[in-house]
This record gives structure tokens, sequence and C-alpha cells, in this order.
């Protein structure tokens, strides 16, 4: 892995990426884009390594589109995190050396944070047994991490079943607790980046916020405290879960979270039907002045799309450009670009998460 890794070509690879959002949002009159880049390496905090057995011993493994028989052994993985590289070693010993920990042992996952918390999961095509947990709960203090065993419709937990993330905005740090299986930002210098120019494009409000796709809080944190009430929503149980977590454990009080979809928040702003969701939330108690959106890869689907119009401002964070582009062409009679950035989450590929601020006319 390390001899196709070359942290020289990472201002080549930048480079067709900026111009690349430059144009696709040209016909829009958007101004030059702020660009935050990205370390060069051990940037990203999650992996995830099928395991390959040749000549009796089991290898961490990743494949090629479309080589699902052609493994790549891993012996070190230099875009992960450091904490990653330094676990991999001393977890493939252990399974090495115990037949407890490596019998039908077929995935491993990793998610490490900025602020030095561990959790390594372990996936099995058999059912854990006593003598699984016992040597599991051996490796993880050995390790110093949370260890999660997996198989089919199982779940043990070694530890906590979450991570641990501090991040820095504005001179504040934010705690996040980040369930295991659940969507975060994989590189964590350029999520706190991230995090900075959202905080500072939302700028100081005296009106409401509404977010949609909220996740775990990761950006509802600091936003709220810039706005007067957030309504914030989120389909996923363990994320709305997560996220209630967060803003307790960071005293934001100014924040009510529904778990409703983006299309169903939609229906019910437009009085299509009500949401027993909704129960206690008086809609139209808020006064939204802005709303912010992350939607997934796809964007957002039409009918979201015409619900933003109504907002004075759209603060959007987007992990496809192209679905990005598509969805201001549908805003860009009545909203303007005032601001934009590209943040380089996924450096030596030509993935993007970009940002863009769009202000009424």
């Amino acid at each position: 892995m390390s001899a196709v890794f070359d942290p020289s070509s990472y201002e080549s690879l930048l480079t067709p990426k900026v111009e690349r959002l430059r144009e696709l949002l040209a016909p829009f009159d958007a101004p030059e884009p702020a660009v935050f880049d990205s370390p060069r390496e051990h940037y990203r905090l999650r992996a995830e390594f099928r395991l390959w057995r040749e000549e009796g011993q089991r290898h961490y493994a990743m494949f090629a589109p479309g080589e699902k028989h052609k493994a790549i052994l891993i012996d070190d993985f230099p875009i992960a995190s450091e904490r990653i590289n330094a676990l991999m070693p001393r977890l493939k010993a252990a399974w090495q050396a115990s037949e407890a920990l490596s019998n039908r042992l077929f995935q491993v996952e990793f998610l490490t944070t900025l602020a030095g918390d561990a959790m390594v999961t372990l996936c099995y095509h058999r059912p854990l047994d006593e003598a699984w947990e016992t040597a599991a709960r051996v490796l993880a203090e050995q390790l110093g991490v949370s260890l999660i065993g997996r198989s089919k419709g199982k779940r043990l937990v070694i530890g906590r079943d979450y991570a641990v993330e501090q991040l820095q905005v504005a001179g504040r740090t934010f705690s996040y607790r980040q369930p295991e299986g659940a969507f975060t930002q994989p590189n964590g210098a350029v999520n706190q980046k991230m995090l900075n120019w959202a905080f500072d494009a939302m700028g100081e409000r005296d009106d409401d916020l509404l977010e949609l796709y909220c996740g775990n809080g990761n950006f509802t944190l600091p936003l709220a405290t810039r706005a007067r009430k957030v309504l914030a929503t989120e389909i996923s149980k363990t994320s709305v879960n997560a996220a209630l977590h967060n803003l307790d454990e960071n005293g934001v009080d100014n924040v009510r979270l529904v778990r409703l979809s983006a299309e169903e928040l939609t229906q019910a702003l437009n009085e299509v039907r009500p949401f027993r969701r909704l129960e206690g939330i008086e809609l139209k108690s808020y006064d939204f002045g802005t709303v912010f959106v992350d939607p997934p890869r796809a964007g957002m689907d039409p009918d979201t799309c015409e619900l933003t119009r109504r907002f004075e401002r759209i603060l959007y964070i987007s992990c496809n450009p192209q679905t990005l582009a598509q969805n201001i062409a549908q805003l860009h009679d009545t909203h303007r670009i005032e601001r934009c950035a590209l943040f380089d989450q996924f450096p030596y590929t030509h993935h993007m998460e970009s940002g863009v601020l769009l202000v009424r006319r």
C-alpha cells in the first residue's frame, strides 16, 4: 500500500477539484471558492478491511472495484489515523495467537477520533461464545479500545458502543458521541475546518434555523449557538439518539429534534398531513431565517429544494458537487451564491465536499 501512496502528488490532485467546482458553479456567478486542504497523511479516522487468508493466515485486505476475488493485502494504511496504524499489527498478532478471536473472523472496522478515542468492530460468520468474550475482554484492555463483536443478528459490546470526539469551533470545544455503525465525517481535520466555515457563514442571527439531515448533531451544536431557536430533523434512530445526547452533553438547549425525513418535514410545513412525531411542536411559532442542509449524495429531492426557496438564506454542504449544481439551478432565479468553499475530505480521490451560502436576491 505504501508504494502507491504519494503525498507529493497532493497539490496536483487538489487543483483539478478546485477547477471542477469553479466550472460547476460558474453558471451561477459564484465567487472564488475558499479552499480547505487536508493533512497529507493519517487523515482518515475510520477504516474497514475484509480479511483474506493466504499461507494459513488472515491478512487485512481491500479489493479494487469489480475485483472481489483479487485481494490487495494491507500491512499499513498511511491515509488512516496514526491510531489505526498502531492498532492494526497488534490486533493482527492477537487474532493470530487466539483461535477464539480468529475463528471465522471475516471483517474488521476501526473508528478513531481526534480526541484519541478508538473503537474496533470484529465481524464473524459464527455465533460468539463465552471463549470469544473472555479473549475479547483481555484484548480490549490490552489495546485500550472499546471492542464490538458482530455475528448474524447479534452484537456483543466490550466497553462502549460509541467513540467520543471533541472538535474546536470558534474557540469552543464541542463533544460528540459517535455510535458504532452510524455515519461520521471520515476526515476529522477537514470536518473541523468545515464546521468553522459554516459557523462563520451562518453569522450571528436573531431568528431561527431549520436543519435537515442533522445526523448526530455534527453541525447542529455549533450552529445552534448562532440562532435563536433550531428545529432539526433526522430519520436514523441511532443518529437521533446520539444527537440528543450530544445536545445535552454540550448544554445546547435551544434545539428541538424530530425524527422525520426531509420529505416528511416538507409535507408537514406544507400542511399536507400531520405527523404524530411533531406533537407538541408548533411549527408556526418559528421565525426561520436560515435553512441548513447536508443531504446524501443524491442531493435534495425537488420538493425539498422548493421548500428551501422560502428561506432568506440556504446554507448547503454537499458531498456531490454534481447534485449541488442541479439543486442550485432550481434555486438560482430566487437565490444567489454569496459564499462557496471546497473541503478536501477525500484526498487522492476525485470525490470532494463543498459548501455554498445562498442568499435571496
